[in-house]
């Protein structure tokens, strides 16, 4: 089949500029004068603040930030523009002359709505709609509009909020962490230092083919304190979150293409943004984040027992896999401790037409559905796998629904590099209900109790310029990706209300608007044990403290087998182990006795414990500036810590202790390690790699640990 499948009519410009956007330094973007020297002297003339975050504007509505969240005021930022647009020609509108500003409680004082007003000298007036509220310390909700007071048309390539160059800290910890929402096709890891020469644009559209959307927010921390920003709309947006250090100042801000003409007495508005400060790392700005997100409607699934079973993939055995290999090896995974039993990619003749392949199910759907009888025979719980919104060329649905592809702007195909494929777009109803039949005939007919849906192309898809979808904007495709997983899981559901529905996309940033669709997450592909642990507390900041968030195959991590770094954090143990053979004589995954006594080790205290079940408390310890890594669950009046460094040997500070004394226990090796109290929480220390803790109260004076946990 030939990739264009037709020329369409549509604006090739607004793409263009688009994947500009995606590629190009931010900092090339921001107005020469953004930070001029004659701006800092001017005083401040509206100050608004909560107690925690502080937000200046001078008289040309340049603005800086601060933070009160440790020892007094901490400046973020100088005087800069930080809201801005761009016109067609080019030319930056950055300074507005202040003409008035007004604050109003909020019905039943629930916090403050501010209204700032500028007019530049090229007849534009500015408008800030800022909105603090007294359940989130530290958050501002802001739109930004800008109305034409000229007599002639603007035309506008670009806005930018909330551009700031966070400046070095004067404290002892020198140096920047950061946090960013986007995706690549290099899988780079979600928290990173932020060194010289670091440069991130963080786009939320398509970075490369079948790589692109995420979670619309970055986070750049000092050790002192830190600030997020990103956009709060109920639907994906295609905006960059880019960080950029130049020199000992790191550029953030949030930047969208507006191309559209605004005539005399019109205005148009920026996304709603947001402005968090906060003291240590970045889960706490996560975890607010997904509780402003909840209030607005996206909520998390209810997470059902199911989820936070143990898991045994097929994968092991690959595409290659075998009825014989899968049926010879569940005896084991029972024996283990193991509850569900996966059924990976293979068991389809190809991708989109969901037809069994009879080389291993020589039956068909009547050997695929006696497997899950099987599988549950067993005592477990049978999982397929699945990838939606991809079809094969040369299978039956692309050569009947070729109306169902996602086509760009020059009229060709998306492609979907790794599984060989085309995208299908997510906003057209055909597709919706093809897929939502395939869910039925899986969970329904088949016998299978959930499913892995799977696929580095998940996160966000292209805009869409088909026009047998009738589209209204071809943005239509990437909003609606959300309304395509809820369809999945809503049809799952009512199948099987303890169903369980885990996406993989693969090693990219999870899309939050994908996520309330979901009741389990892997770590997708982690490319090393701290990409474990840092998707851990990604996931349970923006999914809640109890998030069944699966460490994925303990294969991919460290020699292959750093349970510590599943379990330690309150993680799903997953395994894709061989036995009693592996037919692969390289890359063999075969559950040798030597291994089998780790697996049964692990899985037992994971069994034990149930520590995903607990609260992950991933506000006591910074992920980027204390040493060593520290995380912590709290389950059944216990507290559960776990260290990670290549080595240690000093003392560590048990963070969260109340009153009262409690016995430090190491829980792996059965080790008790004394007493301690919030006045004598130092605990000295010897170990390599990881350390896992079971602090237990010892007194009748101890009580419930300081701190609220969010849900």
């Amino acid at each position: 089949m030939q990739k264009n499948l037709g020329q369409i009519n549509s604006n090739v410009g607004r793409r263009t500029f688009l994947q500009w956007l995606s590629s190009t330094p931010f900092i090339a973007a921001l107005p020469t004068d953004a930070v001029a020297g004659d701006a800092e002297s001017k005083p401040h003339t509206v100050k608004i603040s909560d107690g925690m975050i502080v937000i200046e504007f001078n008289d040309i509505l340049y603005s800086r930030i601060g933070c009160n969240v440790k020892d007094g005021l901490n400046r973020l930022s100088h005087y800069g523009a930080s809201d801005f647009i761009v016109l067609a020609d080019g030319k930056q509108i950055h300074q507005f002359a202040l003409s008035s500003s007004v604050s109003l409680p909020l019905d039943g004082a629930l916090g403050t709505h501010f209204l700032i007003k500028g007019v530049s000298k090229e007849g534009i007036e500015k408008s800030i709609e800022l909105t603090s509220l007294k359940k989130y310390p530290g958050l501002i909700l802001y739109r930004v509009h800008y109305r034409n007071l000229g007599q002639t048309a603007l035309k506008i390539k670009s806005w930018t909020n909330a551009a700031y160059r966070i400046e070095a800290s004067t404290g002892k910890q020198q140096g920047f962490w950061s946090f960013s929402g986007g995706s690549y096709s290099d899988r780079r890891d979600w928290v990173q230092p932020v060194k010289a020469g670091f440069s991130q644009p963080n786009f939320m559209g398509m970075t490369s083919s079948d790589y692109g959307g995420g979670t619309p927010v970055i986070d750049v921390w000092r050790a002192d304190c830190g600030i997020a920003i990103g956009h709060v709309e109920g639907v994906p947006k295609l905006v960059s979150l880019p960080i950029e250090r130049n020199g000992e100042r790191v550029q953030i801000g949030l930047n969208a293409v507006h191309d559209e003409v605004i005539l005399p007495g019109q205005e148009f508005a920026s996304h709603e943004t947001f402005l968090f400060v906060h003291a240590g790392d970045y889960f706490s700005a996560l975890d607010t984040y997904r509780q402003v997100m909840a209030g607005r409607g996206l909520t998390m699934a209810p997470v059902p027992a199911e989820s936070y079973g143990p898991i045994w993939c097929a994968w092991g055995y690959e595409r290659n896999f075998s009825l014989d290999y899968v049926a010879a090896t569940l005896p084991k995974v029972k024996a283990l401790g193991l509850e569900w039993a996966v059924i990976d990619d293979g068991w389809q003749t190809a991708n989109g037409d969901g037809y069994v392949d009879k080389q291993k199910f020589p039956r068909g759907e009547a050997d695929l559905k006696d497997l899950a009888k099987t599988i549950r025979e067993h005592g477990l719980k049978p999982r397929l796998w699945y990838t939606p919104l991809a079809v094969n060329p040369g299978t039956d649905l692309l050569h009947d629904h070729t109306d169902m592809l996602l086509l760009n702007a020059d009229g060709a195909v998306q492609d979907i590099t790794w599984w060989n494929s085309f995208y299908l777009c997510p906003a057209y109803a055909p597709t919706v209900d093809y897929t939502k039949k395939l869910i039925r005939k899986m969970l329904g007919e088949w016998g299978f109790d959930g499913l892995k849906i799977d696929g580095q192309h998940l996160n966000g898809v292209a805009p869409c310029f088909n026009p047998a979808h009738n589209h209204k904007r071809p943005e239509e495709s990437v909003e609606g990706l959300q309304e395509f997983f809820k369809a999945i899981y809503q049809t799952a559901i009512e199948i099987n209300p303890h169903a369980v529905i885990e996406i993989c996309p693969c090693g990219t940033e999870f899309a939050f608007h994908n996520m309330p669709y979901m009741n389990q997450t892997p770590a997708s592909d982690p490319g090393s044990s701290w990409q474990v642990r840092l998707k851990g507390k990604t996931i349970k900041a923006l999914m809640g403290p109890s998030a069944p968030f699966a460490g994925d195959h303990v294969e991919l991590s460290e020699r292959g087998s750093d349970f510590a770094s599943t379990v330690g954090i309150g993680a799903v143990v997953s395994t894709k182990f061989t036995w009693p053979v592996d037919p692969k004589p390289k890359d063999s995954f075969l559950l040798t006795p030597q291994r089998e006594q780790l697996w049964r080790k692990w899985i037992g205290l994971y069994n034990k414990n149930m520590l995903p079940t607990g609260q992950y408390r991933g506000d006591l310890y910074d992920i980027g500036f204390d040493k060593p890594e520290g995380h912590v669950v709290v389950k059944d009046q216990k507290i559960y810590y776990a260290f990670y460094a290549v080595s240690w040997n000093g003392k560590i500070p048990l963070r969260g202790l109340g009153a009262g004394e409690f016995r430090v226990r190491d829980y792996v090796n059965d080790v008790d390690l004394g007493v301690v109290s919030a006045s004598r929480n130092q605990l000295n220390v010897s170990f390599e790699h990881a350390l896992l803790l079971e602090v237990v109260a010892v007194s009748a004076a101890a009580g419930r640990w300081p701190g609220n946990i969010t849900t």
